[in-house]
């Protein structure tokens, strides 16, 4: 069986798995990382968002031979920040807006928050309601009002 070495929440780690298996699948059945979650399997509702290097990408679309020794993979278990922490800010701010319901998609949405987030400061701006309009994370429940406040109130603490 192939092995595949990627660092994953800023550990180098070596996996053994066919080259067509999803990566998601391997982060939450082969290596006990469940903070992303399985939704649809496809990229469109987005309750697997993690980052590679840094952006937002959903793992279940990705076969994990794509995913090269170089690549860092960052999931909601280890959000920078929350090393050493109780929780990242953008957790915080999830927390205090009273954000979720389910809870399902959350740490997606939250991932893909702190993408945006980053991506606009990268830019040198604040985070706008354009930026927000571009997450496309789906959230059953139908909280996005309170995901657009917590991602505001969160950007602010980054």
């Amino acid at each position: 069986m192939p092995s595949h070495t990627f660092k994953l929440n800023g550990e180098q780690i070596t996996v053994e798995a066919e080259d067509d298996v999803r990566l998601l699948w391997v982060l939450r059945d082969l290596l006990g990382v469940t903070g992303p979650k399985y939704g649809c399997g496809l990229g469109v509702c987005q309750s697997c968002t993690s980052h590679i290097n840094g952006k937002a990408f959903n793992p279940c679309s990705v076969p994990v031979s794509k995913i090269g020794t170089d690549d860092e993979i960052t999931t909601i278990e280890g959000l920078p920040g929350t090393v050493g922490k109780e929780l990242h800010p953008m957790q915080e701010a999830w927390l205090e807006l009273d954000v979720s319901q389910c809870g399902y998609c959350q740490p997606g949405q939250i991932m893909a928050a702190v993408a945006k987030v980053r991506q606009a400061a990268a830019a040198g701006r604040e985070i706008s309601d354009g930026d927000l309009d571009e997450i496309r994370n789906i959230c059953r429940c139908g909280t996005y009002t309170r995901i657009r406040e917590a991602i505001k109130a969160g950007a602010k603490r980054m």
